[in-house]
């Protein structure tokens, strides 16, 4: 790895970090090394290893330090001869030994296996990470405890990353806190490789062109794969660099252009890359690589190698349309490709692939999980009770949440009623889901999705503007059919790209859409609503399947409001929304939040959950904006919501897509949407930011599902909410409504009017 400053950390009061792992810390460089070694910078990092059997009759620990980092690997010694339930007790005891000899106390527990979760589960920990980098169940001989390890881990975890994209879909909803971070590079280190490096001498004498792999040979190797590429073209020399793991040696196929060079060092493989004409990534396609991120990707592209890879699924993702990147399925297509990277290799390899690894160092990496880590550690630190309200002058009113709801009747009461408003909200910021922030890079996004400003409402937009300039925004929206994008609403340019209809005026695209509708008589689904309008075809393409990834039920079983939300026109008219009124908060959305909520009046507490507040600190009066059933403590059975996950990234370009929101309908894409931010914001920023949206029914409520049984379901709450002495109900969560933002600040404009002409009971 490149040399560090080995300087120990100075005293700070950052914790002690011990890093678990069942990777050992001189086998092979991987994600654990690279960032281990960066954490050492700020902390003083252990590296756990699995136990080693001994002959010995007691337990013991050894202590290795290794050339060019501080961190020291500890590897635990236990006599073979012990049962399994000793061994364990064992551990656990070398473990306490190990922090009571290093003076730790309440340390980091950074985590990357389950199996290892026993032996420090009972330590008193500052914070506790869980870094998935793969999924161990899927590998050869894991472990039956793994499963179960791995659930007690994440529920007991206070952070959890993922080695990729992939693996962070597929466990988003297993946690609350959970972020990917793809694989990374040393791009430096790697790209020594296009200086022209003497070749090692075990390399040098074959004959060119030469196609390389590195890295661990194991199940996740498709040695079929390597046999056939060999076998078709004995002209080309194949090297494969790595240890053997797990599978037989005597199985490795065998020829006179294959060649197997064994386990080199990372230092050593720049010089290996050097003599590649093609590296290699022949992935067989099984459970063991479903999720993975090689790190290997970026290090060959670092080095100015052309790629073909197997269609691993974040290969093809993060790197699948560069020029120097090809994906091949099944050996014919695998040696096809090859063959085209060989004759086709392009000048601006290195330029593309710089343009790319850009934020992808892992430099970087570490310092956006250190950054994570951090929170996690100060999460821990607070006082578990928020401190008593009576510290301060009980309040008039009491605000449940700092979103639209809440700021604006806050302002109201205070300006307008001359009340002493207490704000709280569990989050730690203001503005609810409106929320917006700069992100690692500069960039400013919307931490919950892209909020679109729009109203008819004048009276709206005069109570706003108090706080905010506008800058005109016309939301636009492509949806993504696959060959294809194409505007939505569908309008009449959608229509003549789809089936070049030559659809002209209002009155022949009205008749084209009447010709496909199936009139349906009553109107009772969102099915209904849009078969009725532009018939099955139109239908099943943009609704069927994105609805049901939005909501988690077939349109037939949601109300017709769903749907008739999004219009059908017979015009050209590309606008998402058509209200008059149609702008974005010139300096985002939070400061606009900070405007309306910086009044003498009012005291903002973020952190602080309303229910935790002594009903004797609340004010005499109460307004509430969270889940109606919350506040009665779920009496009835708690209200159907639908909640979100997302997908934050920053990609090293201007531009990712033509317009601020791309959908995508296709029920086999796991997200319904991307967002661009720059359209939003029209920030100037070198690079851009996404977001992946992925439905959910968990996490935080955000829509609440419209259908007749959840409605009666609420209706017993609204008796319950209607029955309650001075507490007022607002907002899309208090009202179980589906409201766009200028709904909310009309209703909490109209509830602030209606509630001082009624006197309230102290």
């Amino acid at each position: 790895m490149t040399p560090r400053d080995l300087s120990h950390p100075a005293t700070t009061d950052k914790p002690a970090l011990i890093c678990l792992s069942h990777l050992r810390w001189d086998f092979v460089t991987q994600r654990p090394q690279h960032l281990m070694d960066r954490f050492a910078r700020d902390y003083r990092v252990l590296f756990w290893e699995e136990a080693i059997p001994t002959t010995h009759h007691l337990p013991y620990l050894e202590f290795h330090a290794f050339h060019g980092t501080t961190v020291q690997a500890v590897r635990p010694r236990i006599p073979d001869r012990w049962s399994p339930q000793d061994q364990a007790a064992g551990l656990v005891g070398l473990f306490d030994q190990m922090l009571a000899l290093n003076g730790i106390v309440r340390p980091v527990l950074w985590l990357y296996t389950p199996m290892m979760w026993p032996v420090v589960q009972h330590v008193d920990a500052a914070a506790v990470v869980y870094d998935c980098m793969d999924e161990l169940a899927s590998f050869r001989f894991a472990p039956p405890a793994l499963a179960g390890l791995e659930a007690a881990l994440m529920a007991s975890a206070d952070l959890v990353t993922t080695g990729g994209w992939s693996l962070w879909e597929a466990r988003r909803n297993d946690h609350a806190n959970i972020h990917a971070f793809p694989s990374s590079v040393e791009t430096g280190h790697f790209a020594t490789a296009r200086t022209g490096l003497a070749e090692p001498d075990d390399q040098a004498g074959l004959p060119g062109p030469r196609l390389g792999w590195y890295g661990v040979i194991d199940e996740r190797v498709d040695l079929d794969l390597i046999a056939g590429l060999a076998a078709a073209r004995p002209d080309w020399s194949v090297v494969m660099i790595g240890p053997v793991v797990k599978i037989d040696p005597a199985s490795l196929p065998q020829a006179p252009n294959l060649h197997w060079l064994g386990q080199k060092s990372y230092d050593q493989l720049p010089a290996y890359l050097a003599g590649w004409d093609v590296a290699l990534m022949p992935f067989a396609m099984n459970e063991a690589t479903r999720y993975i991120s090689p790190t290997k990707t970026p290090e060959y592209l670092a080095a100015g190698c052309p790629v073909v890879s197997t269609p691993v699924r974040d290969v093809v993702r993060q790197y699948g349309h560069l020029h120097a990147v090809r994906i091949a399925d099944g050996p014919a297509a695998f040696v096809a490709a090859c063959a085209d990277a060989l004759a086709d290799a392009p000048a601006d390899i290195c330029t593309e692939a710089d343009a790319v690894l850009a934020r992808q160092s892992w430099d970087l990496t570490q310092a956006r999980m250190a950054a994570l880590l951090d929170r996690a550690v100060d999460r821990r630190r607070r006082p578990a009770v928020p401190r008593p309200c009576r510290a301060r002058p009980r309040p008039d009113v009491t605000i449940c949440g700092a979103g639209f709801a809440g700021a604006v009747m806050a302002r109201q009461l205070a300006e307008q009623s001359g009340k002493r408003v207490l704000v709280v909200d569990r989050r730690d910021h203001i503005g609810g889901n409106a929320f917006d922030e700069q992100n690692a890079d500069g960039l400013l996004i919307h931490r919950y999705g892209p909020h679109i400003f729009h109203t008819n409402a004048t009276e709206v937009v005069d109570f706003l503007s108090r706080f905010t300039e506008w800058r005109p925004y016309a939301h636009r929206v492509l949806a993504d059919l696959g060959d294809r994008r194409v505007p939505m609403p569908i309008n009449r340019t959608t229509l003549n790209m789809l089936y070049d209809a030559g659809l002209t005026g209002d009155a022949d695209t009205a008749a084209f859409l009447a010709a496909r509708a199936r009139p349906v008589d009553p109107i009772r689904t969102a099915r209904d609503v849009v078969v009725s309008a532009v018939g099955d075809d139109l239908y099943r393409l943009f609704f069927e399947g994105y609805t049901r990834k939005q909501w988690g039920l077939d349109p037939s079983q949601l109300d017709p409001s769903v749907t008739a939300r999004v219009p059908t026109r017979t015009d050209t008219d590309d606008r998402y929304f058509t209200d008059r009124f149609q702008a974005m908060p010139r300096d985002g959305y939070t400061a606009m939040f900070a405007r309306m909520l910086d009044h003498p009046g009012i005291d903002v507490r973020t952190g602080t959950d309303f229910h935790d507040i002594d009903p004797a600190d609340r004010g005499a009066l109460t307004v509430y904006t969270g889940p109606i059933d919350a506040y009665f403590g779920h009496r009835f059975g708690a209200l159907p919501y639908r909640s979100l996950t997302f997908a934050h990234e920053t990609l090293p370009q201007r531009q990712f897509q033509p317009v601020g929101v791309v959908n995508y309908p296709d029920p086999e894409v796991p997200f319904t949407r991307i967002t661009e931010y720059k359209h939003l914001t029209r920030q100037d920023h070198p690079m851009t930011a996404i977001t992946r949206e992925y439905p959910s029914d968990r996490g935080d409520p955000y829509y609440p599902i419209p259908c007749p049984e959840n409605q009666a379901l609420f209706r017993r709450y609204r008796a319950l909410a209607d029955a309650e002495p001075n507490v007022i109900f607002a907002g899309r969560l208090g009202s179980y409504r589906y409201y766009n933002m200028d709904q909310v600040v009309a209703q909490a404009l109209a509830l602030h009017r209606r509630m001082m002409a009624v006197p309230v009971h102290a």
